[in-house]
């Protein structure tokens, strides 16, 4: 139990030694894939879950994976491998696969693997007019039972997000506490090194309005065509988002660690466990979270949720986290959060992306630091952002300036890459194509619609496996 009042600096201390201290293990840079991807029934109807079950049963026999966590009905969730580190998971629900790839130095183990997975999978989707496909928000959503895993962690997350019409007068929200049923991201971790921690937070964060133009592919169909990455949306004007700090960018980037810290203390908790039992409560702000005498959260318990009064420990302090597009982790990486799942074929590009400008962080800070294309025109990085997740480039933005902007934070990239002598700039391929005509997977599927293209067509489309390289 915390006995002793905990002031800003006690706190800081411990976010320093959970977050920041791991950076500060000198050890060679890996890198960590993590890919969500939707599961389609062309019918039209629901998921199957019992094929999803099948199916989870089929591969882990084919690929010697083990259980690692089964639901409370006696289905797996989780499997993983003991030889690799893979993980094969479903995101908060039966309708989205998770692979979580073991740390590699290099993103073609993650690519042969991530192949070999894919094609197996397919087979048994396809059998019962199933499919996995590269979409950052499920097409078919709606035909979708849309229920969290039952297991306590996501139970409580789901309730937790449903709790927004209590804080309606505070603030906007979406009216889809769902959304991470029928999300799917492609995130990666990079190992980070301490001095170099505050430079690559802030070359990121800069890049983010790049990201968007590049890598958007989350539309909102038909509902909503215009914002190509709905996905900020989503989190932003959530529970998750109660708290604005706890998601989205840094506004303002930290300029050095203590700013970084004094950022943190003003983000909020709110889950923790009593009992293994989960327990949601208002987001609290992890400053004041453990002088707190006690705290009203609800937890689940034989169908129902019930009220529960608990006085905050230390051990609460392993549940926060924060959902920032760069993420500091415990592991000592930097986890970029921003990127919606890609077409199949393009799902490495991300990878490639990061990991060619973990080291190229100074030249990109220059490099953005110096442009007048979007940049230093009196927009922040955070206001760029929100105006490239949009379908329409502002018209005050040059077009053809903009494309050799995103050549040249490409060439960066490529250059990071290069140095590893392990060919992965061929990765980035599609990226370069992209930037020559200012496109995306959202636009794409918005062009084609547009075009009498059927949205099954464009689902099989983005369902193509990735090339061989």
């Amino acid at each position: 139990m915390n006995s002793k009042v905990m002031d800003r600096e006690d706190v800081k201390k411990l976010i320093y030694n959970r977050f920041i201290e791991p950076t500060k293990s000198k050890r060679e840079v890996f890198i960590g894939v993590e890919i969500e991807l939707p599961i389609i029934n062309l019918k039209k109807n629901p998921v199957s879950f019992d094929l999803v079950h099948k199916l989870t049963k089929l591969f882990k026999d084919k690929f010697d994976f083990e259980v690692k966590s089964i639901d409370e009905d006696g289905n797996i969730s989780t499997l993983e491998n003991n030889l690799n580190g893979d993980i094969y998971t479903y995101d908060c629900s039966y309708n989205n696969i998770e692979f979580s790839f073991g740390k590699e130095k290099k993103i073609y183990n993650v690519y042969k693997r991530f192949k070999e997975y894919y094609l197996f999978i397919q087979e048994i989707l396809n059998e019962e007019n199933h499919i996995l496909s590269g979409f950052g928000v499920n097409p078919y959503r709606n035909y979708n039972n849309l229920v969290p895993i039952p297991n306590g962690r996501y139970r409580m997350l789901y309730h937790h997000l449903s709790t927004y019409p209590k804080f309606s007068n505070q603030k906007e929200f979406h009216k889809l506490p769902e959304y991470g049923m029928f999300t799917s991201a492609s995130q990666v971790q990079i190992d980070v090194d301490y001095n170099n921690l505050i430079e690559t937070i802030t070359a990121f964060s800069k890049l983010e309005p790049i990201k968007a133009i590049l890598f958007s592919n989350s539309i909102l169909y038909p509902e909503n065509m215009d914002l190509i990455c709905s996905r900020d949306m989503l989190w932003e004007k959530s529970m998750q988002g109660y708290n604005k700090k706890n998601v989205g960018m840094y506004d303002p980037i930290p300029k050095d660690i203590n700013e970084f810290l004094e950022y943190m203390l003003d983000l909020s908790i709110y889950c923790c466990e009593r009992g293994n039992k989960y327990i949601n409560f208002t987001p609290t702000l992890i400053s004041d979270y453990f002088n707190k005498k006690e705290i009203i959260g609800e937890y689940y318990n034989d169908g129902k949720y019930k009220k529960i009064k608990f006085k905050p420990e230390l051990n609460d302090f392993k549940y926060f986290r924060t959902f920032k597009f760069e993420d500091i982790t415990f592991r000592g990486t930097i986890e970029f959060r921003s990127v919606c799942c890609q077409p199949v074929e393009d799902s490495l590009t991300v990878p490639a992306f990061h990991l060619g400008l973990i080291t190229k962080v100074k030249e990109l800070n220059e490099l953005l630091d110096n442009d007048t294309t979007i940049y230093n025109q009196g927009y922040s990085s955070s206001d760029l952002r929100e105006l490239f997740i949009k379908a329409d480039i502002p018209a005050w933005v040059n077009q053809e300036n903009l494309k050799k902007l995103l050549k040249k934070v490409l060439d960066l990239a490529s250059d990071g890459l290069k140095s590893r002598k392990n060919n992965e700039e061929e990765f980035l391929k599609p990226l370069y194509e992209r930037a020559k005509i200012l496109d995306n997977p959202a636009q794409k599927l918005i062009r084609n619609l547009n075009s009498d293209n059927t949205l099954e067509e464009m689902i099989v489309s983005y369902s193509k496996l990735p090339k061989d390289i």
